[in-house]
Parts: C-alpha cells; sequence; structure tokens
C-alpha cells in the first residue's frame, strides 16, 4: 500500500492525538485512530500496527480483555 500524501498523514497523526487525550482507554477510539494512522503511513495491515501497539504498551492479557470487551460491545 503507497504512502498518503504528507497533508493526509500530518491530519491523521494530528486526529490520532486529539482521540488519545480526549478518550479513555478500551473504548476502541484510541485503536481506530492509530490504525487510520498506520493505513495513512502505508501499512499493509494497519490493523496489525495498532494491535502490536497496543499489547506492547498495555502487556498481551491487559490488551486481550480490552479486545474481548470490544467484540463483546459490537455485536
Amino acid at each position: 500500500m503507497a504512502k498518503a500524501g504528507i497533508g493526509k498523514r500530518r491530519a491523521a497523526r494530528k486526529a490520532y492525538a486529539t482521540v488519545v487525550k480526549t478518550s479513555r482507554p478500551g473504548q476502541g477510539a484510541r485503536f481506530a485512530a492509530l490504525a487510520a494512522s498506520a493505513k495513512a503511513g502505508g501499512a499493509k495491515n494497519p490493523a496489525a500496527v495498532a494491535a502490536a501497539a497496543g499489547r506492547k504498551k498495555y502487556g498481551k492479557s491487559a490488551f486481550q480483555k480490552m479486545a474481548a470487551r470490544g467484540r463483546k460491545r459490537a455485536r
């Protein structure tokens, strides 16, 4: 996947920074914003990039609990 233009990449990073300041962990908004930023940066699988970052920050078990809650809420 090709990178988006510099303007779109900057906008995606700014949107992610805003979401981080305004939302709480575990709601899914941070994950979605990070995935969008990774997609703008040219990641082949932006959700995997966001998941890897989440596991690194929160640890495997805490991140898996958040993911399970998100899947349950999505039904």
